[in-house]
């Protein structure tokens, strides 16, 4: 085995200037490369991608994309030295790491990582990677100077497998905001409501965000940004072809891409003017007067489910023919709340829950902002015997 004595690394954003400055603390000869011209200090420049890889025995990835790796090894490839190996760190598709691995054959690593900049720094990464024997052997060194190593079967599976663990990532994030919505709507301070929650499952994640989740965040540089968390969550989308729930709406996020993920849990809740035409929805109901389902859905609303064993589709109009125009005589103990709302931009999408009776109801709404506001365009059903 031969142990590369020149690293190139490619991509010097967050985690490739963090990967780069930790190669270099531990004697290794690193030359980098990044389209913005900024090299850590302890990193030789190089003026462009085939310079850095003409120097290199291993050259390491560390880009934000599919495309920007395809982009950059296109630029290098008649560069790179013989015996070179290719160090692929970026969080790509499972479909664009099989691809890469095929054009770059036995010389090709793929080695996604788990872990911030500041794990990183510690040396203390969880790597993913997938290699020939040879090719593993040789750029082994590098990623246990980076932290621990698992070798997997291919490298589609570890891409798919880094975006699983971003996935779960997403959702502590999510379950975070929702935590946070839900003691903001109690009145809680924030403080008490972040150390009860440092003591619970959600504990490590708040400590370790917890400068940019008080009530006046402090200045922080971000670790990991909404925008690349959005991007892995399409990512899997697209390979798994399974609906991600809230994942999907990280893009949206009111601090923009380039804000930590923590800003994620941060995000106001759904506006007043989205939730209205819902509690004029429940107040036709409490009330059993009409007139409120006319302010909450548009006038081409249907509303469509199964009815003793048939399927209806009423328009508004006979849907509000059903409602006496009084409450039902069980009112005081029937109850609704509304369990999702999930706003893209003029559409929305919500779910609700009604106990009626012996009955439980299970609503999914489609909304539309219109010139005068938001409406429900659409509402399905499930009737819970």
């Amino acid at each position: 085995m031969t142990t590369p004595h020149t690293i190139a690394v490619l991509g010097l954003g967050r985690m490739g200037r963090a990967i780069a400055t930790r190669l270099a603390a531990q004697d290794w000869d690193v030359v980098g490369w990044t389209r913005s011209g900024r090299i850590p200090a302890a990193v030789r420049a190089a003026g462009d991608p085939k310079e850095a890889v003409a120097q290199a025995d291993l050259v390491l990835l560390a880009l934000f994309d599919g495309p920007a790796c395809s982009q950059v090894l296109e630029d290098v490839r008649d560069s790179l030295r013989t015996n070179a190996v290719v160090l692929n760190t970026s969080t790509v598709s499972p479909a664009e790491a099989a691809e890469t691995a095929r054009r770059l054959g036995s010389s090709y690593v793929h080695a996604p990582v788990l872990g911030s900049v500041p794990v990183v720094s510690a040396g203390a990464l969880q790597i993913l990677a997938a290699a020939e024997q040879a090719a593993f052997d040789r750029a082994r060194p590098v990623m246990e100077t980076l932290g621990a190593v698992r070798l997997v079967d291919d490298a589609a599976t570890a891409a798919a497998l880094k975006l699983i663990a971003n996935h779960s990532l997403a959702g502590s994030v999510l379950a975070l905001r929702d935590s946070l919505r839900q003691a903001d709507a109690l009145g809680l301070p924030r403080t008490q409501v972040l150390d009860v929650l440092e003591l619970g499952q959600l504990g490590g994640l708040v400590a370790r965000k917890r400068l940019f989740l008080a009530d006046e965040p402090q200045a922080a540089t971000p670790e990991f940004t909404v925008g690349a968390l959005a991007k892995d969550m399409a990512l899997l989308a697209t390979a798994s072809n399974s609906p991600l729930g809230g994942a999907a709406g990280l893009a949206g996020t009111p601090a923009g891409p380039e804000a930590d993920i923590a800003a994620a849990a941060t995000a106001p809740a759904v506006a007043e003017a989205v939730l209205e035409p819902l509690s004029a929805y429940i107040r036709g109901h409490a009330t059993g007067d009409p007139a409120h389902f006319r302010d909450a859905f548009l006038p081409t609303a249907h509303i469509e489910g199964l009815r003793d064993g048939a399927f209806v589709s009423w328009p508004l109009d006979e849907y509000c023919a059903l409602f006496p125009g009084q409450p039902a005589r069980d009112e005081p103990a029937r109850s609704r709340r509304v369990d999702t709302v999930e706003v893209h931009g003029t559409v929305a999408t919500a779910t609700m829950t009604l106990s009626h009776g012996a009955d439980t109801f299970t609503d999914v709404f489609l909304l539309v902002r219109a010139d005068y506001g938001w409406r429900i365009a659409n509402k399905a059903y499930h009737r819970h015997p």
